[in-house]
C-alpha cells in the first residue's frame, strides 16, 4: 500500500538518481523505526478498504472528491466509513469519498484561497509541501497542475490517511513522505516551489529554518511560507514563556515585518506580504473527525482576541520569496 517506488523512479528520470538513492534510505530508516502502537492496526486498515474505481476525482474544488455515493453498494461505503474513522483525528481537509464527508478540522481550503492567486502558477512545476499532514494542499497543488508534488510530515498517522485517501484519489504525482525537514537529503535543488505552512513557530531556529528551505529551492524558484503572526513593528517578536494556545512547542511569533527582514538577511529577494487572516472558529474547529480540542479551547471564554495564556490570538500571514 505505501509505495514509493514511483516516485524514485520519476527522479531517476530527471536526472536526480543520486537524491533518489538517499531518500530511499531515509524514508526506509523512518518507516523501520516507527515505534507507533497503532501502525499494525492503521495498515491493516489500509489493506481492508474495499477495491472501488472512483467514476469522477476533483481536485480542484474546495472540498477534495473522490467517486460519488452510487459508484458502490451502501455497505460497501459504510465500511470505508467505518475504517476511515478509525484514523481519527483527521486535522487537514475536508475531503469526500464516495459521498462520505470527512469533515476535518481545518477547512485547509479557506488558507489556499488565501494565497492561490498570489503564487507563480503551478503548471509542470516540482513542489515539496513541509509539514503537510495528510495531504490536502498537496492534491490542491496537483489540481493546480503540478508535475511533481513531494509532501513531507514526520507524523506517521496523516501519511496512513493519505494512503487511505490515495487508493481512491489516485494521483501517480503525488507521494507523501514520513520525513521532517531535517531528514530530507542535503542540498537537492529539486523544487520550484516550496510550502512552509505552519512549520516555521515550531522551530526552535527560525533563522535555520529558513537557511535550511533554501537547499529545496532551485535557482530563481518561490518559497511560499505560512506562519502565525503578531502586530506590531520591525524587530518585534513574541517568544512565549510557556505554552502558547495550550501548544508546548511554539518559539518564536514575529511580526510581518519582523519576519520579512529575517528573510531577507537569509538571502531571500522579492521578499511580499500577501495576507494576514485571524484564524476564526469556522477555519479551526473540533468536528465529528476531530474530537478533540480545537480553536475555541485554546482561547481566553471572555475575549477571544487572546489565546488562554492571554496572549494575542492567532493570525496568520503568507509571505512569498524567491531564491536568486
Amino acid at each position: 500500500m505505501i509505495d514509493y517506488a514511483g516516485l524514485y523512479a520519476a527522479l531517476s528520470v530527471q536526472g536526480f538518481s543520486p537524491y533518489a538513492e538517499k531518500l530511499k534510505y531515509a524514508v526506509d530508516n523512518a518507516l523501520n523505526n516507527v515505534n507507533h502502537g497503532d501502525k499494525d492496526k492503521w495498515i491493516g486498515i489500509l489493506n481492508s478498504l474495499p477495491e472501488i474505481t472512483p467514476s469522477n476525482i476533483n481536485l480542484r474544488s474546495p472540498t477534495v472528491k473522490m467517486g460519488m455515493a452510487h459508484d458502490s453498494d451502501k455497505q460497501t461505503i459504510v465500511t470505508i466509513e467505518q475504517l476511515l474513522r478509525q484514523l481519527h483525528p483527521w486535522r487537514k481537509g475536508p475531503f469526500e469519498m464516495f459521498g462520505i464527508k470527512v469533515d476535518t478540522e481545518w477547512r485547509s481550503d479557506f488558507k489556499w484561497e488565501r494565497l492561490r492567486n498570489h503564487i507563480s502558477p503551478l503548471e509542470n512545476r516540482t513542489v515539496l509541501d513541509i509539514g503537510c499532514g495528510s495531504g490536502y494542499h498537496c492534491m490542491r497543488m496537483a489540481g493546480a497542475g503540478a508535475k511533481l508534488v513531494v509532501g513531507i510530515d514526520p507524523t506517521i498517522l496523516y501519511i496512513m490517511q493519505f494512503y487511505a485517501l490515495q487508493k481512491y484519489c489516485q494521483q501517480a504525482n503525488v507521494h507523501l513522505l514520513p520525513l521532517s525537514s531535517d531528514e530530507m537529503p542535503d542540498d537537492i535543488k529539486l523544487f520550484d516551489t516550496v510550502f512552509s505552512m505552519g512549520v516555521l513557530y515550531h522551530r526552535r531556529s527560525p533563522i535555520d529554518h529558513l537557511l535550511d528551505l533554501k537547499q529545496f529551492i532551485k535557482r530563481g524558484g518561490e518559497l511560499v511560507l505560512e506562519t502565525i503572526v503578531i502586530e506590531g513593528g520591525m524587530g518585534q517578536t513574541l517568544v512565549p514563556e510557556g505554552r502558547y494556545a495550550k501548544m508546548r512547542n511554539v518559539w518564536f511569533i514575529p511580526t510581518p515585518q519582523t519576519l520579512m527582514s529575517w528573510l531577507i538577511r537569509c538571502g531571500y529577494k522579492n521578499v511580499r506580504l500577501i495576507d494576514v487572516a485571524k484564524t476564526t472558529f469556522d477555519e479551526q474547529r473540533s468536528t465529528d473527525w476531530m474530537r478533540f480540542e480545537s480553536l475555541q479551547d485554546f482561547l481566553d471564554p471572555d475575549d477571544a482576541e487572546k489565546t488562554i495564556e492571554g496572549l494575542p490570538a492567532p493570525k496568520r500571514a503568507v509571505i512569498i520569496a524567491n531564491l536568486p
